[in-house]
């Protein structure tokens, strides 16, 4: 066994016994069976060990995962054969999961929140390609939608494996689930999660903005517009970032010309943060 992986292994017994926090370096290299040096050798920190545990298990989840999504051959086995590979990870692991989310330091640490974002739009995006698999075109305005229903059916089934110890079939579960996501895709007239909205919840917070991007991304949506106070707004705004002469309080005024317009919703929200509003 690599050495890392020894580590990960016998911190995470550790963990399970007594907690993040009342597990010391000293601990871990005594179950190890190394010492001290050798585990800075593997990890410069506690927290970086902790870190690459939960780096080790959602890679695994979210590999897994988009594997299946690429690979089954039959389009009608996919739906069940991914529902089956996301509960199945989720009854190997779930014992880690209660693990780590009972440590309310971790919840709160910032640098964890974007490693674990970054995971969530990977996840979201192979489901994406499985329904673009699974409906081609004929789902074009409500795939993003239909993502989100099943995320949520992920969510909220995956309490049966984190939260109760109870006998459950996966194949059955995965077969329940692709039947009701059936019936949505073939169903659903009023979709709520458009791929702008889509995108704001999948941006990551600390992203930084270019601003040529800005300008070309408000190039697109004044050209999209006929004369109007919108149009005006967007014009004002691009002036705006070239010259720097609005108060906060009218580019806030601007930004909510704009807002309501579902192609310009991604562009507020990527000027609020521009701004710094």
């Amino acid at each position: 066994m690599m050495k890392k992986q020894l580590i990960m292994e016998k911190a995470f017994e550790l963990f399970s016994e007594q907690g993040f926090e009342a597990t010391s370096v000293q601990q871990i290299t005594e179950r190890c069976g190394i010492s001290k040096g050798a585990f800075y050798l593997s990890f410069k920190t506690k927290d970086e060990l902790i870190f690459s545990m939960i780096d080790h298990h959602m890679q695994q989840f979210v590999a897994d995962i988009d594997l299946v999504v690429r690979n089954v051959v039959n389009k009608q086995d996919l739906l069940v054969e991914f529902y089956k590979s996301i509960f199945k990870n989720f009854k190997k692991h779930s014992k880690s999961a209660r693990i780590f989310m009972k440590e309310q330091g971790l919840t709160a640490n910032k640098e964890l929140f974007k490693k674990v974002n970054s995971y969530e739009i990977m996840m979201t995006q192979s489901i994406l390609s499985m329904v673009e698999e699974l409906y081609g075109v004929k789902l074009q305005d409500i795939k993003y939608d239909l993502v989100y229903c099943i995320k949520g059916f992920v969510r909220s089934y995956s309490e049966l494996f984190m939260f109760y110890d109870l006998p459950i079939h996966v194949d059955e579960l995965a077969s329940s689930l692709a039947e009701k996501t059936n019936i949505l895709a073939q169903n659903m007239t009023n979709p709520f999660i458009t791929k702008e909205l889509a995108q704001i919840v999948e941006s990551p917070f600390d992203q930084e903005i270019s601003t040529d991007k800005l300008k070309e991304l408000l190039d697109q949506n004044i050209q999209g517009l006929e004369e109007s106070i919108e149009r005006e707004s967007l014009v004002l705004l691009k002036e705006q970032i070239e010259q720097q002469t609005l108060s906060k309080t009218i580019i806030k005024g601007l930004i909510e010309n704009i807002r309501h317009l579902t192609d310009c919703k991604w562009t507020a929200y990527v000027l609020i943060k521009y701004f710094e509003l």
